[in-house]
């Protein structure tokens, strides 16, 4: 039996859009006389401008983006109020909505409440142990060979080189096919879909990036859809065949249109944000390659023990475990999470209204000296068992939390060490030129990536 589920109505139908004077009694920006221009300066420098609005104003400020008016709540007890939402107050399709409706609407991340629940209780079957110790072995040989391609002791320009890469693993694992020669297709409509998601102009006109975007989804949506027949009832171990044949609570199987959704959405978290986070990961060894030195150790004493490293012995790579958590707390993937307020709430003695737009700034909130003594130091010695006891358990929140918390977070855990296995192992990452922080170095919207590409060296040791 083939059924979608029915949405949930729970959002007001005459919820507002806040004004400047709803919003007026709490800290913040006034009104600019050309909006438009604020945003572009705001996405030229998103971590510097976040800064200056939190140094002048504190942990809930008024912003103005996009022409409208909304407001950013900093530091874990606003993550913890937003992102585990324990009184529903806070919609995740409506904050993402205005950013991604036209490119990935319906993904998980835009539903909210109990059909957020039944559909991510659906889609989990693709996560569970059986699945991941297949992609394991699929990554595995995919990281392998990939790898072997790159060019050794020569400049590489890393960001593009482990985008194509992460690209060609995404389409073993989630689809069960390589690519072949629709790659460059594939590959141009995912960064068209990711780049229309901060285009200024928020309809598809023609020659504008939400076009380009608009019919990437198009294509996506068109090779996904071709697929799905040939994917029902067959048993496979790639995530896309999981999906086309999981059920929900009441036995049904996923609509078309639903799988469809899911994928483009799927696909888009998983080879994006995974690319971001090995670049920043990258970034952060090449300017400390004092740790690349432990990781190597680590790895060399897995080797021993074990021979190899196995979906089981995962869990032995600890520093490697600390390390991607120091890069995504430097370099969240996500860097901003938006919501909506259905129904008014207080925070700091500030009465938001609701209709009010709200971002959750990891950005910032990853940055406060309380939590993080001089923050923009790389240290992943800040994720000790010993350093990270007593810490809000909101302070950490590059894959979310509450509800929302990233479906795949342990695939790219997986993933990240696997490639560094690989990579560290036999070579050294070596900078071209001098590296600077994170806001000179890193186009931070709408997922990070370094402004020049990251070139590097790859070394045999």
């Amino acid at each position: 039996m083939n059924a979608p589920v029915a949405r949930q109505e729970f959002i007001p139908a005459d919820l507002p859009e806040p004004t400047y004077a709803e919003l007026e009694h709490i800290p913040g920006m006034v009104p600019a006389r050309f909006p438009i221009l604020r945003t572009l300066k705001f996405l030229a420098n998103p971590l510097g401008r976040s800064r200056e609005l939190f140094e002048q104003h504190g942990r809930i400020v008024r912003r103005q983006d996009f022409g409208g008016w909304g407001v950013s709540m900093i530091g874990p007890e606003a993550n913890e109020m937003i992102l585990f939402n324990k009184d529903k107050i806070f919609s995740s399709e409506l904050g993402w909505n205005p950013v991604l409706e036209l490119l990935f609407p319906r993904g998980l991340m835009l539903m909210d409440f109990e059909e957020h629940r039944i559909h991510r209780k659906t889609l989990s079957v693709a996560f569970k142990t059986e699945p991941m110790q297949h992609y394991f072995t699929q990554l595995d040989e995919g990281i392998t060979r990939g790898l072997a391609k790159w060019p050794k002791g020569k400049s590489l320009n890393f960001y593009p080189s482990i985008k194509s890469l992460t690209l060609d693993l995404a389409a073993t694992s989630f689809l069960g096919v390589p690519w072949g020669g629709e790659a460059e297709k594939i590959n141009k409509a995912f960064c068209d879909m990711v780049a229309a998601s901060v285009g200024v102009i928020r309809k598809p006109l023609p020659f504008t990036a939400m076009k380009r975007g608009v019919d990437g989804r198009a294509y996506m949506s068109q090779y996904f859809a071709g697929e799905i027949p040939k994917r029902r009832g067959v048993e496979a171990n790639d995530i896309f065949t999981q999906v086309c044949n999981a059920r929900d609570e009441n036995d049904n199987l996923l609509g078309e249109q639903d799988i469809i959704d899911h994928m483009n959405f799927l696909m888009m978290a998983a080879h994006d944000t995974t690319t971001s986070s090995i670049t920043s990961i990258v970034w952060c060894l090449a300017k400390y390659p004092e740790w690349q030195d432990k990781l190597r150790a680590e790895i060399k004493g897995i080797r021993e023990r074990h021979g190899k490293l196995t979906y089981q012995t995962l869990g032995e790579m600890e520093l490697t475990d600390m390390v991607f958590k120091e890069a995504l707390r430097l370099i969240p993937p996500v860097p901003s999470m938006p919501r909506r307020a259905v129904k008014s709430f207080t925070f700091q003695n500030h009465v938001v209204p609701a209709g009010a737009h709200i971002g959750v700034n990891q950005m910032i909130s990853h940055r406060l000296e309380e939590y993080w003594p001089n923050p923009e130091h790389f240290d992943p010695n800040r994720f000790t068992a010993e350093n990270s006891r007593g810490r809000h358990k909101y302070a950490w929140v590059p894959f979310g939390g509450g509800a929302h918390m990233c479906l795949g977070q342990h695939f790219a855990y997986m993933q990240v060490k696997m490639f560094f296995f690989a990579l560290l192992e036999g070579y050294r990452i070596v900078a071209e030129k001098p590296l600077g922080d994170v806001e000179s170095d890193f186009r931070m919207f709408p997922i990070p990536k370094p402004k020049d590409g990251l070139p590097v060296r790859i070394e045999a040791i």
